[in-house]
């Protein structure tokens, strides 16, 4: 039996992992407001982690059930939204440094554009396994912010937000490079 069964369509909306990113998306307000007003607190980690484990969780249920368009665009739209709005809140809330932030943002910004372009001209760049590998390091920079036990561990969180900034840049050339090759194909 195939583990992917396409119970959804391609033009599906309201399907259990759009779901589960729109859930992402409404906990992430949660997740800012406990930042700013527990900081490193286990009930702050707690619902970082549920913000996270949705977003691995979605993966599975959509590889599953079928990919759809909607979900294409929406979850990495909420990675974006959970990801920058945790890391701009760390940076105003004196936890992060603002430079490796600004430059993730305008990596985001970026290939959002870049995205949107290629897709006018009728190019789709398939996503590689690093990207997730690089939200999974982006996701650990907050969380050893927000965890009791790393708080105050400033050279395990610069170290990890630095690595992070290092994959968004490659898996940035990665898609832009991507991008070229299909455009010429």
């Amino acid at each position: 039996m195939s583990t992917s069964q396409h119970t959804y369509g391609e033009s599906a909306l309201l399907t259990p992992a759009n779901l589960l990113t729109a859930f992402r998306l409404l906990v992430t307000p949660v997740f800012i407001w406990l930042i700013v007003s527990r900081g490193a607190s286990w009930w702050t980690a707690g619902v970082g982690a549920v913000a996270a484990f949705s977003d691995y969780f979605d993966g599975i249920v959509a590889r599953r059930q079928g990919t759809t368009t909607s979900g294409a665009f929406l979850d990495p739209l909420a990675d974006k939204v959970v990801v920058l709005g945790s890391l701009f809140t760390l940076v105003a809330t004196h936890r992060m440094s603002i430079y490796p932030v600004v430059i993730i943002t305008a990596r985001e910004a970026w290939m959002t554009w870049y995205r949107s372009v290629k897709s006018r001209d009728g190019v789709s760049i398939p996503a590689r396994k690093l990207p997730k590998i690089k939200t999974m390091v982006q996701d650990l920079a907050i969380a050893f912010c927000v965890l009791p036990w790393t708080a105050h561990q400033h050279w395990l969180q610069v170290a990890t937000i630095w690595i992070a900034v290092a994959l968004t840049l490659y898996t940035g050339w990665q898609y832009y490079y991507d991008g070229s090759r299909a455009r010429r194909a």
